[in-house]
């Protein structure tokens, strides 16, 4: 065990120094300093998959279950549905700011259809998630550049990739987003 200015008990660095040589052996990243929290949501949930899940705000007050096809019950959502959900609308957002920025504007009945799959690898569970997007009135190549930039910006992107495989599709066929802007993604099945 090292004793002396910073070092734990065990022999580690504790976290207020880590933090402080942090800033001395490595350059700061002005990013990182500009982060801000917008919103923090909160949700709590009892029974696992067949309970009940509500949010702090009380609008989520609902019975989750086990999806309907692997055994659960009829009329209860499940984390995968409410996962598709949010990413769907997250994404469509995402969307919306680039189409603003860009100084245009979506159809109104423009889409974003998330489908996500759980599936069993091994002694472990993952997801999977493939978005389908139709911005009606654009054609392939606009579509897949508004896309590609709001998969740089959506957070449900952001959080997911490198993580889990996200598929990208514009009107049924694959996104022409490059690799290195979309680590993680699927290729084409």
């Amino acid at each position: 065990m090292r004793s002396g200015r910073g070092w734990g008990p065990r022999g580690n660095l504790t976290s207020r120094n880590r933090v402080i040589l942090s800033h001395t052996l490595y350059p700061i990243n002005p990013t990182k300093l500009m982060k801000k929290t917008l919103y923090t949501a909160e949700a709590k949930a009892t029974g696992g998959r067949s309970g009940h899940v509500r949010s702090a705000t009380g609008i989520i007050d609902m019975e989750m279950s086990v999806p309907e096809g692997l055994g659960g019950k009829k009329g209860a959502t499940n984390p995968e549905e409410l996962f598709a959900a949010g990413y769907a609308s997250c994404f469509q957002q995402a969307l919306l700011v680039i189409a603003q920025r860009a100084g245009t504007k979506l159809d109104s009945e423009s889409t974003v259809q998330c489908s996500v799959e759980l599936f069993q690898d091994g002694e472990a569970y993952g997801l999977s998630a493939m978005l389908d997007i139709d911005l009606k009135g654009l054609d392939h190549q606009q579509a897949s550049d508004m896309v590609q930039q709001a998969h740089k910006i959506c957070p449900y992107s952001v959080g997911t990739r490198g993580n889990m495989e996200v598929e990208l599709k514009v009107a049924g066929k694959p996104a022409a987003v490059s690799a290195d802007d979309n680590a993680g993604v699927a290729k084409e099945k």
